[in-house]
């Protein structure tokens, strides 16, 4: 047990906050204290572990390893003691920021849409959102939850598991009107294929023949970094581009867009995970309700 003196939830709010506000100066806002004040306390917390928690310099604070794990582990520590609470009767209504990073094109279809009616339903809660097809560091930039498709990597994160879709290869009728409609895979050789420029997209488009699978590679005079970026230049008529099906649904039913070589799609799908920090069901109110908010909402294919 510590000692009677050392409020060793308070230290660990606060170190949080800094973590998640980005500084002294932040968290002392939020916390009602003064900068220095915070930092005193911070350099009070190290000393006491014998660890360094944060490199400070004058443009931003970075977590050490002993920082980044004591921040995880906090964020545990503080949710369980959210819920203590909650089941007490203290605290039954979630409240705070949820700092949110999605692909972009799961921001446009779902994210966007559904945030008003997430937050007429909990008015206590703000939304931080963040669109890019980058996959980032969850720590590093402070996030809740991180809304990532295709396969996980291995971590000490937790994944909720939000649905998956289907991949489609498609044309605006413009296009196909001038470049005519291609019929098997090799016919791709002779198409504007439109292909994305993020570090995770995949090499070439997998289609399917009688004698097995194939991956061709997708060449064309356009990227872009992001799918919606590339669902508009399909849009555009530049050319084809392979998109997830809740993308392009919508394009498809009103005849924009025009899904082509069907009979050689390998059905291949990419899952879409909810990621965040938390283990033993521990979160926070507010990010808890967000997770339940998505899983009841989200219908991808």
């Amino acid at each position: 047990m510590g000692r009677v003196d050392v409020n060793r939830s308070g230290e660990l709010e606060i170190f949080v906050r800094v973590i998640e506000l980005g500084g002294f100066s932040a968290a002392a806002r939020a916390c009602g204290m003064t900068p220095s004040a915070v930092s005193k306390l911070v350099s009070r917390l190290e000393q006491r572990l014998g660890a360094r928690l944060l490199n400070r310099s004058t443009r931003q604070l970075q977590l050490t390893a002993e920082g980044c794990g004591l921040y995880e582990r906090g964020v545990r520590v503080l949710a369980a003691l959210d819920e203590a609470e909650r089941c007490a009767g203290i605290q039954s209504t979630p409240r705070g920021k949820v700092r949110v990073n999605a692909n972009v094109p799961f921001g446009q279809h779902f994210l966007l849409p559904l945030a008003p009616m997430f937050l007429e339903r909990h008015p206590d809660v703000t939304l931080d959102i963040v669109l890019t097809d980058e996959v980032v560091d969850i720590l590093e930039q402070r996030t809740d939850v991180a809304v990532r498709a295709g396969p996980l990597k291995s971590s000490t994160l937790m994944a909720r598991k939000l649905g998956q879709t289907h991949m489609l290869i498609v044309a605006a009728p413009s296009y196909l009107a001038r470049r005519g409609m291609p019929l098997a895979p090799a016919d791709l050789a002779a198409h504007n294929c439109l292909d994305a420029n993020y570090a995770r997209a995949r090499s070439g488009w997998p289609l399917r023949l009688p004698e097995g699978d194939i991956v061709v590679p997708a060449a064309g005079n356009a990227q872009a970094s992001d799918g919606e970026a590339l669902r508009q230049l399909a849009l555009a008529g530049l050319g084809l581009a392979r998109l997830a099906a809740f993308q392009v649904r919508e394009d498809i039913a009103a005849g924009r867009l025009q899904a082509v070589l069907e009979g050689f799609n390998p059905g291949d799908s990419e899952e879409v995970h909810a990621v965040y920090v938390g283990q033993g069901g521990h979160l926070p109110l507010r990010v808890r309700a967000f997770l339940d908010f998505l899983a009841e909402q989200v219908r991808l294919d």
